[in-house]
């Protein structure tokens, strides 16, 4: 049974990212509690600018926290970072075709790749907890459940597709709460973009997700859905660029950033 007090709760994030660059492999949702998460995609620089433009143009499903210059692997959002080594899986990309799963890249990070982190659900998670809002997927020990919608993101020029979102159970009497918390913080997504019936945003069977495993409801639970960093990674595999480098789904770049509400995030130009 999942508690508040597990130890990678307390995880420091220095700590973490040092753990995941030794080859420790595991979804950092519940992790290093009170820090802010971010999604990781790399792309090669002549696409730079089409790709930032997708996301300043769906900035709930992909919202900025940084653009990392062509060959850079630092962050000012983690002290120290690497970013070719310190998130627990990458996954590689050819022509819109997975080629590999890694938990190092370090040796495939060209001079040229531009990289984007945005933020993460995971970010909101320790304040949902702190309300008395359970998290299902912790409870049974599995990933966040993630879905293709039908809902559309506003495209530009090659990168277009589906907002992806990610899937928690929450207890009817609970849902507006969750998503009064969680509205408060739109650089970890914000506010849910649907409460209640999967087929009314293209969603058929909740057993079968397109990314992370299932979650099971508990009597009483509905399914809230919020927009999902993986958006800007399947508009990326649509696009079939030659090469990319994403995080593998649950698998976060932890940063030294705290989680604060009612924060905007900023977004950091190409440098």
């Amino acid at each position: 049974m999942f508690t508040r007090q597990r130890p990678e709760s307390q995880t420091r994030p220095q700590e973490a990212r040092a753990r995941f660059r030794g080859g420790l492999v595991a979804t950092t949702s519940g992790w290093s509690h009170g820090y802010v998460q971010a999604n990781l995609v790399s792309v090669p620089a002549r696409h730079a600018i089409a790709l930032r433009r997708f996301a300043v143009r769906n900035p709930q499903a992909c919202p900025l926290l940084d653009v990392v210059g062509p060959g850079r692997y630092r962050t000012e959002l983690a002290f120290g970072a690497d970013l070719r080594r310190d998130l627990p899986v990458y996954r590689v990309w050819q022509k819109g075709e997975l080629v590999a799963e890694r938990t190092d890249v370090a040796d495939l990070w060209g001079t040229d790749l531009v990289t984007f982190l945005t933020g993460c659900t995971f970010t909101f998670e320790p304040f949902l907890e702190r309300a008395g809002i359970p998290l299902r997927h912790l409870e049974q020990g599995v990933n966040v459940p993630m879905y293709r919608t039908t809902l559309k993101c506003l495209g530009a020029t090659r990168f277009r597709g589906p907002v992806v979102v990610s899937m928690r159970p929450v207890p009817a009497a609970m849902a507006d709460h969750a998503a009064a918390i969680t509205g408060d913080m739109p650089y970890a997504h914000g506010a849910p973009v649907h409460i209640g019936r999967p087929a009314a945003i293209g969603i058929r069977d909740l057993a079968k997700p397109d990314f992370g495993d299932p979650v099971w409801l508990h009597d009483g639970d509905v399914p809230v859905f919020w927009a999902c960093g993986v958006t800007l990674q399947e508009a990326v595999v649509k696009a079939k660029l030659p090469f990319a480098i994403t995080h593998a789904p649950g698998h976060m770049l932890i940063t030294d950033r705290r989680a604060k509400i009612n924060d905007t995030g900023e977004i950091r130009l190409l440098r």
